[in-house]
């Protein structure tokens, strides 16, 4: 078996430790991020909900950052929130502060039940700048 091209922020290693992934994997030219939510230093989630949406993509940053990226290699995003019905414009209000100019990647949103207490997730896949 291939050995995983493992990316790590410099930060919240523990959390990705005690739950057995990796945030990102590097793989043919492309990251793969795990979803990231708003979370605060101790793993629980950011209450506010716009404040939890900036610390997700904060979150992101981090990793796609730990791999030589940004926000505007991704090519593929993927959302999730709870309750999107009522969520959805409150989370849309933040969204534009970290998005980029078009061309936007493709998104899927998807609406779940169930976040282990957040309301709102990001994964992304993003392509990687050739010298990475």
């Amino acid at each position: 078996m291939t050995q995983r091209d493992a990316v790590f922020p410099p930060a919240r290693h523990a959390l990705y430790e005690r739950h057995r992934y990796s945030p990102a994997i590097r793989s043919n030219g492309f990251l793969f991020v795990s979803g990231q939510v708003g979370s605060l230093e101790d793993g629980s989630p950011e209450p506010d909900l716009q404040s939890q949406v900036r610390l997700a993509f904060n979150n992101l940053n981090a990793i796609l950052d730990a791999a030589g990226c940004s926000f505007d290699d991704a090519v593929d995003v993927t959302v999730f929130m709870v309750d999107p019905q009522a969520t959805f414009e409150t989370i849309w209000e933040v969204v534009p502060e970290f998005w980029g100019q078009a061309p936007y990647p493709t998104i899927t949103a998807v609406g779940v039940t169930w976040l282990a207490g957040f309301r709102f997730e990001i994964k992304v896949i993003a392509r990687l700048p050739e010298n990475t």
